[in-house]
């Protein structure tokens, strides 16, 4: 093969990545990749630390730590999860798995509410340069849902 047909090649790839949506993000566009503070809905306080790690395109979050008031269980688990989840810590749960990059928001994945014990269809989107992620749950179809917003985590 000849250096030109070569590189011919490589372009032509490189397109069908791009317009695939299969290439990662440009170095500076905001990702959700990182660690985020989440913060609780009712009281608006940080309530949890979740890592997101991009895993074959796909994300996936972890909890890594979890904020408890005074005289809670310092190593709470999921009581209302069901199957394999049930009784297990929270920390160190993966919460959210299977979105994939859609333009800037990444989609087609799910997230766990562990103090629900119930899964969501999830979409997330970095917004403010990257400082705060939108996560969005949701069941059906994105109208019947809620979203949060998550601090990046320093």
């Amino acid at each position: 093969m000849t250096s030109a047909r070569f590189l011919a090649g490589v372009a032509l790839v490189a397109v069908l990545g791009i317009a695939a949506g299969v290439c990662p993000a440009r170095p500076d566009e905001p990702t959700p990749v990182g660690r985020w503070t989440t913060v609780d809905d009712k009281t608006g306080k940080p309530s949890s630390v979740v890592r997101i790690r991009e895993v074959d395109g796909k994300l996936e979050g972890t909890v890594e730590s979890v904020v408890v008031a005074p005289g809670e269980d310092p190593d709470p688990k999921c009581t209302k999860c069901e199957g394999a989840l049930k009784g297990r810590p929270i920390v160190g749960m993966t919460i959210l798995w299977g979105l994939t990059r859609d333009g800037q928001r990444w989609s087609g994945g799910q997230i766990l509410d562990p103090d629900e014990g119930s899964t969501y269809r999830c979409r997330v989107e970095p917004v403010d340069g990257g400082a705060r992620l939108e996560v969005r749950g949701y069941l059906g179809i994105s109208l019947f849902g809620r979203t949060q917003t998550w601090i990046r985590a320093r």
